[in-house]
């Protein structure tokens, strides 16, 4: 499943390719699996609205589309501004393409724009899901725009990250998954993390002291952050938006390697199972 550096790599993509254009027709596949709005919400939502914005929230890529004029650096939602979501799944690929290109077999929508470019929404196995979501005003004003669950590993503070752990009996690579703590952590960079930091992945996460805290935040950071400049991890279907595979994957220093030397002590990687995933680390190097 892509996780936070991939969905920021492809959000991001899609920004700088689309950003101003219009949505002038909509197309979808009838798979009911892929859609939490129907496909004529999508529809009537999108078509005929200008691109303002395509950013990520967790693991979830959020385009945001409205029909009058934007101002910068604006905080809140406008009249008549949308914003699509769109969960990648375990196989999903969002692609900006020429028309002329064939369309992918398992292509569930696609987006025209006013300059005859697609995007692409392509999932072989529709664990992805599409839907509208409509900022509403509410009692205490306008609401933000679209949050997620959780908090954001790149930008939360120390004491924020230090809190979410506190009293957790369950293990760290599990609360790290959790989503609804911080959204966006996936398997690989929850290993790679725990390496980075030395602290075994089966430790409880309420027992870990704030030094070691402080070190596993600094270490998911700095992963996250390495591994959206390379572009993410292609382990499996992943792909950016141009089509194009990502390069952390050969950065991986536990994740994928069991039976491999670890490249700083030398010890082979260890896999087990932990909270149903398969979670790698050295027994030498965690403690």
């Amino acid at each position: 499943m892509p996780e936070l550096p991939e969905v920021e790599t492809i959000a991001n993509g899609v920004h700088a390719r689309v950003q101003g254009q219009q949505i002038v027709a909509i197309w979808t596949s009838g798979k009911p699996q892929t859609f939490k709005s129907t496909e004529t919400e999508i529809a009537e939502a999108l078509t005929g609205a200008i691109v303002e914005s395509v950013r990520r929230v967790g693991k979830t890529i959020v385009l945001t589309a409205g029909r009058g004029p934007a101002s910068r650096n604006e905080q809140k939602p406008r009249p008549g501004q949308v914003e699509f979501l769109i969960h990648l799944g375990m196989t999903g690929r969002l692609l900006v393409s020429q028309p002329e290109v064939t369309l992918p077999p398992h292509t569930h929508a696609v987006l025209t724009l006013a300059d005859g470019r697609e995007i692409r929404f392509v999932d072989p196995r529709r664990f992805g899901r599409l839907s509208i979501y409509k900022p509403t005003s509410g009692k205490q004003g306008p609401e933000a725009p679209y949050k997620g669950q959780g908090c954001e590993p790149l930008t939360i503070s120390l004491k924020e990250f230090i809190a979410l752990f506190q009293g957790r009996r369950t293990p760290i690579k599990a609360a790290l998954l959790n989503q609804s703590l911080l959204q966006g952590v996936g398997n690989i960079y929850a290993d790679e993390a725990l390496f980075g930091a030395g602290i075994r992945p089966q430790r409880q996460a309420g027992r870990l002291t704030r030094d070691e805290l402080v070190r596993l935040r600094k270490s998911l950071q700095a992963v996250l952050r390495h591994a959206i400049k390379l572009g993410g991890s292609s382990v499996s279907d992943y792909v950016d938006a141009e089509g194009r595979r990502g390069f952390f994957q050969l950065r991986h220093k536990v994740y994928g390697r069991a039976g491999q030397p670890c490249t700083v002590c030398g010890t082979k990687i260890r896999k087990i199972t932990l909270a149903g995933r398969g979670t790698h680390f050295c027994p030498v190097c965690q403690k």
